[in-house]
């Protein structure tokens, strides 16, 4: 399955990619990971951070071997920044099956700006592998709430959902 992936969900899944099990491993593992060089070139600015966004970003440069870099020419008038930009557009042009992005504030746009490709952030990708098995509800649990911190993601209703279902799996297994 190709995913194409913005540099926020990958910034995420690198705060936590050293992790005994990380979903970022799991990801490029097991999919094609397209992303633009755009979202590239503001991982290599992240990764001079010096902090968790930072480290996150560098992990995921260091598994750069493993993503399908392409060039994506912007729509300039498309009101997101130049990485969100490019991912959409690339999405769409690849007919990718997912976007995995997590600019929670412009979500209902990326949502809306996507035409066969469906958006999941980071959260929903953590519920998704429990259903399917990969990781069990407790790991997915602990994975976002390092996540959580990492990210300042305090008071996000999505998060605060995810771990409210992932507590449920969890009792319930």
């Amino acid at each position: 399955m190709q995913v194409v992936a913005d540099t926020s969900a990958l910034v995420s899944l690198g705060a936590v990619a050293d992790h005994e099990w990380n979903p970022l491993d799991y990801l490029l593992d097991q999919h094609t990971v397209l992303v633009p060089k755009l979202v590239v070139d503001e991982l290599t600015e992240t990764a001079t951070y010096d902090d968790t966004s930072g480290q996150g970003a560098l992990r995921v440069l260091d598994r750069q071997q493993a993503l399908d870099v392409r060039d994506i020419t912007l729509d300039e008038s498309f009101p997101l920044d130049d990485g969100e930009n490019a991912a959409v557009t690339l999405a769409n042009d690849c007919g990718a099956a997912q976007l995995l992005c997590d600019e929670f504030n412009q979500l209902a746009l990326v949502h809306a700006s996507l035409v066969d490709t469906r958006l999941v952030t980071t959260p929903t990708l953590l519920l998704a592998l429990t259903r399917n098995d990969a990781v069990t509800p407790k790991t997915a649990r602990s994975l976002l709430a390092l996540m959580r911190e990492a990210r300042s993601w305090t008071n996000n209703r999505y998060v605060e959902r995810a771990e409210i279902v992932l507590t449920d799996a969890n009792e319930s297994s």
